[in-house]
């Protein structure tokens, strides 16, 4: 989980500079701290194994993560080359273990030697940028991006035959989204120690309190491995990577939750929100319900098993929340906590209705 070190360095790089332009930093350095971990996780649900050959590269994967951990405050500025390089280990590292899972698994050859060649040409021009001024070290950036991320999207029926592992995937995602939504209680009880302790704080922190604890009921009530295991068997194997590809705005979207929280509590209690941790705050949790919303979709309703109203509850709310960024000028820190909350509960509320009419109804069947 060295990944989410990365990813707490860059809540600290957001939480320094809420700008537009700190914000655009963010997300193009998130994407592919994001996309690392995703690369190593997916090689573990499939071909993980106990051998020395393969923990010797997971440990060089892990001091390559650190250091390009190291190089994010700076990553898009004088430290790029820095980052740059640091990826390219990364993905170097994944390039060697899909070759030794094409040499070792001969059934998953024509997996391993697409992925492999796919992610080494990633690799590449990543390590190639490091010597290009930017620019230009940028649009090679975007370049290895689109190859990398093309590379699984476009493997078609090949995911079926060697599918990842329906307990595992489900399992790690859970784990690495539970770690980064820890990071809106760091946050919360960062910016609780720098207040004076007053009803008043003591009913926002609550507020923030509840939006974290709905972000993680609306996450948890969907991680199932049946789910993708029901995909693979009916050749819908696109329906876990839209499922995969969701986690990206959502992990984006709470790591910043995280850093508005923070803010939020220091903020003058009597005075009205300032627009950037308004915006910031709304967005997050705007991007977070988006991403659920998603989730659930291909959970539930493209397993035909309904769930379209607390699919839409999630679109509805994440419009609710920058209905309230917009809207919510000149208004308290504690009153935009509390409309926040608000906005967040209402698809906990229409999960709970669901899953209770689905208790009541008959079986199928009998």
């Amino acid at each position: 989980m060295e990944s989410v070190v990365a990813i707490a360095e860059l809540a600290h790089v957001l939480g320094d500079d809420l700008s537009l332009a700190g914000l655009l930093a963010y997300a193009v350095l998130f994407v592919p701290v994001w996309w690392a971990w995703v690369g190593s996780t997916f090689y573990a649900t499939r071909f993980d194994t106990d051998e020395l050959g393969h923990w010797l590269l997971t440990m060089i994967e892990m001091f390559a993560v650190v250091a390009l951990a190291v190089e994010i405050h700076a990553g898009l500025g004088s430290a790029s080359a820095g980052f740059a390089l640091g990826y390219a280990a990364v993905r170097a590292v994944l390039v060697l273990k899909y070759y030794g899972a094409y040499r070792t698994v001969p059934e998953a050859r024509p997996l391993t030697r697409r992925f492999a060649l796919g992610f080494g040409a990633d690799a590449a021009l990543w390590f190639c940028s490091a010597f290009v001024p930017a620019p230009y070290r940028f649009g090679l950036w975007a370049l290895a991006l689109a190859i990398s991320f093309g590379t699984p999207l476009s493997a078609g029926r090949l995911h079926g035959e060697i599918p990842p592992h329906e307990s595992h995937l489900p399992k790690r995602f859970g784990l690495f989204t539970i770690i980064v939504l820890g990071e809106s209680v760091v946050g919360l009880v960062g910016g609780a120690v720098e207040q004076a302790w007053t009803i008043r704080s003591f009913l926002t922190g609550t507020a923030r309190l509840g939006v974290v604890f709905c972000l993680w009921w609306l996450y948890f009530e969907d991680v199932d491995g049946s789910r993708i295991r029901a995909a693979v068997e009916r050749d819908r194997t696109g329906i876990y990577q839209e499922w995969l590809y969701a986690h990206l705005p959502l992990a984006a979207g709470l790591a910043a939750a995280g850093v508005a929280i923070e803010h939020l509590l220091t903020a003058p209690p009597a005075s009205g929100l300032p627009a950037a941790e308004r915006w910031l705050f709304s967005g997050a949790l705007a991007v977070c319900l988006a991403a659920l919303a998603l989730i659930h979709y291909t959970a539930w309703a493209k397993s035909d098993r309904g769930g379209t109203l607390s699919t839409g509850a999630r679109l509805g709310s994440a419009g609710g929340a920058l209905a309230v960024g917009a809207f919510s000028a000149g208004l308290r820190p504690l009153v935009v906590a509390i409309l926040v909350a608000f906005v967040a509960l209402v698809p906990v509320v229409v999960d709970v209705r669901e899953a209770y009419a689905r208790s009541r109804s008959p079986a199928k069947g009998l």
